[in-house]
C-alpha cells in the first residue's frame, strides 16, 4: 500500500510539472509557435476585447490581428501572431455598421466591416435610388475616413433557379415534372407539363426543391379544356402551359437526366414508329426505349385520350409531364401508362407508357422549343 501511495505521488508531481510548463510563457529567446488557427486568433481578439482590437484577417497567407495599442500588440506577438496597429476599434466599426443598418432597406447597396482596411466598406450598385445613396453619404460624413464608398457597375439580384425539362414542380400539392421550355413568336416563355396534374388555369407552379415561383398555369387540356374536346390531331389531350415569369427562374432549353447529364433540346417533330426514345422526370429516367405506336387511343380512369404516342420506356409517379426525346429532338410529354414501382431500364419492352405528342401542342398554342 505504501508503494502505491509513493507511485501516485510521483505521477501527481509529474502531472503538475507538465501543467505548469504548458501555462508558462515562452522562455526568453524562444520563439512562440506561430498563430495559424483562425479560431485561436478570434479567441485572442475576444480576450483582448472589442475596444482594443480591430478584427482578424489574412494577409499574404498570414493571420493578422488588428489592435489599437502597443500592449495588445505585444500580447498578440507573444501568442505567435502578427499584430497591426489601427486607429479604429472593432467596437467603433460595429457601431457605425449599426447606424447604417438603421437606414433600413436601400436596394442595390451593401455595407460591412473590413478588418484589413479598418473601415466600414459600402458598395453602391447600379439602379440604386439616389435618395438612398444620399442617406448613406450623410452617415459617412459624420465618420470621416471610417466609411469607404465604392461604386460597382452591376446590380444585385438573387441567383436564378435553372428550370429544365424533368425538373420537379408542385402546384396545389401535386408533384409533376416540367416538360419543355417553349417560346412564342414574341419571346414569352411557357413551360409544358401534363394537363391532368392540375386541370384548370390560374394555379401557381413552384420548383419542388426550393419553392421558387415558376408562374401560373395559363391553359390546359385533359380530354377537354382550353380549346374544347381533344382529338389528338389538332388539339392535344393531356397538356398544360405555365407562363414562366417568376422573378428567380431561369428557363433553359435542355432536359436534366442527372446532376452531370444535361441534354440540349434543338428542335421538335412528330414521332416515328420504332425510333429510339429517351425520357426523364423528377423520379426516374429511361434512356433505352423505343416508340411502339404513334397513334394510340388510351382509355384510362374514365378518360379517353386520342392520338397519343406509346413507348416501352418505364416511368414512375411524379414523372407526369416530363419530356420524351429522340437525341436533341422533342417528341412528347408523359401522360401515364403501366403501373411501375421501379424504373431501372433493364426491362424495356414490358412497359407501356403514353405521351401527348408535343408537336400537336406547339402548333395548337403557337409555340416553339428553340
Amino acid at each position: 500500500m505504501r508503494h502505491a501511495r509513493k507511485r501516485l505521488a510521483q505521477i501527481a508531481s509529474a502531472t503538475l510539472l507538465v501543467t505548469v510548463a504548458a501555462t508558462l510563457p515562452a522562455s526568453a529567446g524562444e520563439s512562440p509557435k506561430p498563430l495559424t488557427s483562425p479560431t485561436r486568433a478570434a479567441a485572442l481578439a475576444q480576450q483582448l476585447g472589442g475596444d482594443r482590437t480591430g478584427g482578424v484577417y489574412y494577409k499574404d497567407g498570414r493571420l493578422v490581428v488588428a489592435v489599437t495599442d502597443q500592449a495588445a500588440a505585444q500580447t498578440v506577438r507573444e501568442a505567435g501572431g502578427t499584430a497591426k496597429l489601427v486607429t479604429r476599434s472593432a467596437s467603433e466599426l460595429a457601431s457605425i455598421h449599426r447606424q447604417l443598418d438603421q437606414l433600413g432597406n436601400i436596394p442595390n447597396t451593401t455595407w460591412g466591416v473590413e478588418a484589413d482596411t479598418n473601415q466600414v466598406s459600402v458598395e453602391i450598385f447600379d439602379e440604386v435610388i439616389p435618395a438612398g445613396q444620399g442617406r448613406i453619404e450623410k452617415v459617412a460624413a459624420v465618420h470621416p475616413g471610417a466609411i469607404r464608398i465604392n461604386r460597382i457597375g452591376n446590380k444585385l439580384k438573387f441567383k436564378a433557379t435553372d428550370l429544365r425539362g424533368a425538373n420537379g414542380m408542385i402546384s396545389d400539392g401535386w408533384l409533376c415534372s416540367a416538360g419543355f421550355n417553349t417560346k412564342t413568336s414574341s419571346g414569352a416563355i411557357y413551360t409544358l407539363t401534363a394537363g391532368h396534374c392540375v386541370p384548370g388555369s390560374g394555379n401557381g407552379w413552384y420548383m419542388d426543391y426550393n419553392s421558387a415561383k415558376i408562374g401560373n398555369q395559363s391553359a390546359y387540356s385533359f380530354g377537354t379544356g382550353t380549346g374544347g374536346f381533344c382529338d389528338g390531331v389538332t388539339r392535344g389531350c393531356d397538356w398544360a402551359t405555365i407562363k414562366v415569369n417568376g422573378p428567380d427562374i431561369n428557363p433553359l432549353g435542355s432536359v436534366r437526366f442527372g446532376p452531370s447529364d444535361v441534354r440540349e433540346v434543338v428542335n421538335s417533330r412528330y414521332p416515328a414508329e420504332g425510333e429510339s426514345v429517351i425520357r426523364a422526370g423528377v423520379n426516374s429516367q429511361d434512356t433505352t426505349g423505343n416508340v411502339t405506336k404513334t397513334n394510340i387511343t388510351v382509355n384510362v380512369e374514365g378518360k379517353t385520350l386520342y392520338s397519343m404516342m406509346e413507348t416501352n420506356n418505364c416511368a414512375l409517379s411524379g414523372d407526369s409531364g416530363g419530356p420524351a426525346l429522340h437525341g436533341t429532338t422533342a417528341l412528347g410529354l408523359l401522360s401515364g401508362g403501366t403501373d411501375e414501382t421501379v424504373c431501372n431500364s433493364t426491362s424495356s419492352g414490358t412497359y407501356r407508357n403514353f405521351f401527348t405528342k408535343v408537336q400537336v401542342v406547339l402548333e395548337e398554342r403557337g409555340l416553339h422549343v428553340n
